[in-house]
């Protein structure tokens, strides 16, 4: 039986009088690969911060491994180490090495000693490529270093699910491809993944569902071959019209 890893259920955000979020549903299986796309400010991100506990909803549920975090009184930290976030702009820590940001967070939270975290670090660096880098400092790396370091911190978690935030967005055009690359095998491994991306190529090759956002709703979603080859929303057309001839 497949396991449902992230279901989120008529989930509504308002911002005052904004409602950003208009009754999503959305299951995410274990092994599976979704991929969000959609115009900017559809509301994409602001479902992904949801699901890892980063936005509240105003309404609905929003089930990670059988837990509802839209409740009160949830231990966050705790589903959080079942969840791996990478943002669009790294969010490593400056003052601290490659080795230091990998092996924070599960020294900190008591999951590894030292030595465990210092040799699991350099075998996700080894995934990552980037074993030559593991004294370096942030300010040492390229923008496309850095966000490999970021997968890297995330999955030396273990997570379950790895949520990316357009990972790519913030990088110079030849460092997209290393930092998909890394994501790629990642899919090929079977990890549950959950994307927000721009990379329509990218999206076509790895999704196992593609899923497209409009105005703070699902409008579509299905097979890359169905959303891609076969749109048929009217907004859907026009976005990837806009998007693949650009």
């Amino acid at each position: 039986m497949t396991t449902t890893r992230v279901q989120l259920k008529n989930v509504h955000k308002r911002y005052g009088d904004n409602e950003v979020i208009k009754g999503v549903d959305l299951t995410v299986k274990d092994n599976e690969v979704v991929v969000m796309i959609g115009p900017s400010g559809a509301g994409k991100s602001t479902v992904l911060r949801m699901i890892n506990g980063l936005e509240t909803t105003t309404s609905g549920d929003v089930i990670v491994d059988g837990e509802n975090i839209a409740h009160s009184g949830v231990d966050m930290n705790k589903v959080r180490q079942n969840i791996g976030m990478v943002f669009q702009h790294f969010n490593l820590f400056p003052n601290m090495s490659v080795l230091q940001n990998i092996t924070l967070a599960p020294i900190e939270l008591g999951l590894k000693t030292k030595a465990q975290a210092e040799k699991e670090a350099k075998d996700m660096l080894e995934i990552v490529g980037l074993t030559d880098k593991i004294d370096a400092m942030p300010a040492q790396l390229s923008g496309g270093q850095k966000q490999r370091v970021a997968i890297a911190r995330a999955l030396a978690m273990h997570p379950d699910t790895m949520l990316f935030d357009e990972p790519t967005s913030a990088l110079d055009p030849e460092m997209v491809g290393d930092v998909l690359g890394v994501m790629r095998r990642l899919a090929k491994e079977g990890m549950t993944m959950v994307i927000v991306t721009h990379e329509m190529g990218f999206a076509k090759e790895v999704a196992d569902r593609v899923v497209f956002f409009g105005d703070g709703q699902i409008l579509e979603q299905g097979t890359p071959d169905q959303i891609f080859n076969h749109p048929s929303h009217n907004r859907l057309q026009t976005f990837l019209k806009q998007v693949l001839e650009a």
